[in-house]
């Protein structure tokens, strides 16, 4: 891809002299090892993020997602992957996909929402560089067998259902420091293998409020959890613990108790409707004081009249798009019943407001093959870049 915009032209569409550039906009505002990121690039990518219509604070989200970017460019590099003209074009042409618009489309609604091309092309290289990098990694160890497949047919399939009875430890992440820490605590807990040693676990070190009872949760539909876990309880024996799962503020690992085939004629959840509202710290509103308020989701906008927007919103999401704290908050829930979850700065109140359901199409079972195989490497992806980000030295300049 060819940029439109030249050095000089980005001067002056910034506004500022080669003195001022160089203790401004351009100047670093965040190291990631050796390279550096700058208040134009965190700009650029928030217009980006806010055009693509994924981010609730841009410029945050615009910051995290460069530091990551920086980091899985560096990775690349190490292994020698490099990136072709073709794999961009294909790269795009599969982004712009999504919002069914053609490349040519999607260029345009973003140069428009003020995005340089230069910032588009760094996007999509940074995605295909990553995704190599994952591929060369750990291709070979989420290769998917034939009795996997077989079993998520038979198991997790449109045509059948299953459900599961788990235990759970969920571990603080609140600092880069103590998501380390705590990495390796479930780390070690991923190795236990008697439900009365993971118990005992959960009691002593558990933040979740199941730690009284050993962890211990009820029965739980398999289909409205994250996807990665559903893989992993799929391939588990009773007794088995999953690899950690990284959360927003937390990490969590799941003990399989228990695994039992539904009725062919149980539905899979196929998308569910949901809202979140958001307190933060020092507003006055308590969870507790909204949950007495509340009987229906719809109950929430009143709650919310006046309020910044950004405090309230409610989706109807796939289950695999929906973050996986709010996921898992959902799966033990009916409709209009909550949550609360913690949030930076605050809690948020999560409702249920309904799930839509579906016994349709036979399942084919290539695409349910790269969809565990999808799946597997997403959750490698995850934890490569958390071990990432913990031996990164990240300053924050400006």
């Amino acid at each position: 891809m060819r940029y439109l915009i030249g050095t000089m032209a980005l001067l002056a569409l910034v506004g500022l002299a080669p003195e001022a550039q160089a203790q401004g906009s351009f100047s670093p505002a965040i190291r990631v090892n050796d390279a550096a990121i700058t208040p134009y690039e965190i700009e650029q990518r928030a217009r980006l993020l806010q055009t693509l219509g994924a981010a609730r604070d841009a410029e945050t989200e615009a910051r995290d997602v460069l530091i990551d970017e920086r980091l899985q460019v560096a990775a690349a590099n190490d292994l020698g992957i490099t990136a072709t003209e073709e794999d961009v074009a294909a790269a795009l042409e599969e982004l712009a996909g999504r919002g069914n618009l053609t490349p040519d489309e999607f260029l345009t609604r973003l140069l428009e929402g003020g995005v340089a091309e230069q910032t588009i092309d760094d996007f999509v290289t940074a995605g295909v560089l990553w995704r190599e990098v994952i591929r060369a990694r750990f291709g070979p160890r989420a290769q998917v067998s034939e009795a996997d497949v077989d079993r998520a047919v038979a198991l997790a399939g449109r045509t059948g259902g299953a459900r599961v009875l788990i235990s759970e430890i969920v571990l603080p992440a609140r600092t880069p420091e103590e998501r380390e820490a705590n990495r390796a605590r479930a780390e070690g807990f991923a190795e236990l293998r008697s439900t009365a040693a993971f118990a005992q676990a959960a009691r002593d070190f558990s933040a979740a409020p199941t730690r009284a009872d050993g962890g211990q949760v009820d029965w739980l539909d398999l289909s409205t959890l994250p996807p990665e876990l559903r893989t992993e309880f799929l391939t588990l024996p009773p007794g088995g613990v999953t690899t950690p799962l990284e959360l927003p503020n937390a990490i969590a690992v799941f003990q399989l108790r228990a695994l039992e085939e539904l009725p062919p004629e149980a539905p899979e959840t196929l998308a569910i409707d949901y809202a979140e509202f958001r307190i933060p710290a020092g507003s006055g509103q308590t969870a507790g004081r909204v949950l007495a308020e509340i009987d229906t989701c719809d109950d929430l906008f009143g709650i919310a009249k006046g309020l910044p927007e950004e405090r309230l919103f409610r989706e109807v999401r796939p289950v695999a798009e929906i973050p996986r704290d709010v996921a898992l908050a959902l799966a033990r829930l009916d409709a209009d019943e909550t949550a609360v979850l913690p949030r930076p700065g605050g809690e948020a109140v999560v409702m249920l407001c309904g799930r839509t359901t579906a016994l349709t199409e036979e399942l084919d079972r290539g695409q349910i093959r790269s969809q565990l195989l999808n799946q597997r490497l997403q959750s490698y992806a995850e934890g490569f870049l958390a071990e990432l980000r913990a031996d990164a030295v990240i300053q924050e300049l400006q």
